[in-house]
């Protein structure tokens, strides 16, 4: 497992700015594009640059805090 993978990261239509955005709280505050799935892996990729960023500068991942929705029975 990548350390990227702890952190949740989601892609939404914004009607406002009339683009994609993609968002993962925990690390960055998010990027914005035109095509979903390449938002996302460009996503994932962000996410990987700056936590390899923080590992290189000798700092402390974040801690994840932001959870995806759990199903409500």
């Amino acid at each position: 497992m990548r350390p990227g993978d702890r952190y949740h990261k989601w892609v939404e239509w914004s009607e406002a700015d009339g683009v994609y955005i993609g968002r993962c709280p925990d690390v960055i505050t998010g990027i914005h594009g035109q095509d979903p799935a390449v938002l996302y892996r460009e996503l994932c990729d962000t996410v990987d640059d700056v936590l390899r960023h923080l590992e290189s500068e000798g700092r402390g991942l974040p801690v994840p805090r932001v959870k995806p929705m759990q199903e409500v029975a």
